[in-house]
């Protein structure tokens, strides 16, 4: 019997959890990058679900899909080239305001590659 009063406070839960979502999980991500730009001055100021800016970067020369990550005016990196193509899409076609990307993940001794990891959900409309 109290396997099911746990079940039913799981299911309870759960159901709570999804009606009060609104995103749906879109990709996550570790910043690319990270150690070339202004990471290391916002570090102490980056809490896990912190919001952060993508930005379009059409013009950059290394890359023609670069989707740059800030955070308070600061650009931390990049989207992984290996990961920035169908943001990129959606950005050109001006569907920017439908992506909501926040840190999901601060590990400071890890490799400067690998320290902030940004978790994006769509909104739904």
């Amino acid at each position: 019997m109290q396997g099911v009063a746990l079940h039913h406070q799981s299911k309870s839960l759960s159901n709570m959890f999804h009606t009060r979502s609104e995103n749906v999980h879109f990709a996550h991500f570790d910043v690319a990058g990270f150690s070339y730009w202004e990471g290391c001055m916002v570090m102490h100021k980056l809490k896990i679900g912190t919001k952060v800016e993508l930005v379009r970067e059409a013009d950059n020369r290394f890359d023609p899909n670069a989707v740059a990550v800030h955070c308070g005016g600061y650009k931390l990196g990049y989207i992984p080239r290996t990961s920035n193509e169908l943001f990129c899409t959606l950005m050109d076609q001006g569907y920017s305001m439908i992506f909501d990307a926040r840190i999901q993940r601060i590990t400071p001794e890890s490799h400067m590659e690998h320290q902030i990891g940004v978790i994006v959900y769509l909104k739904k409309a």
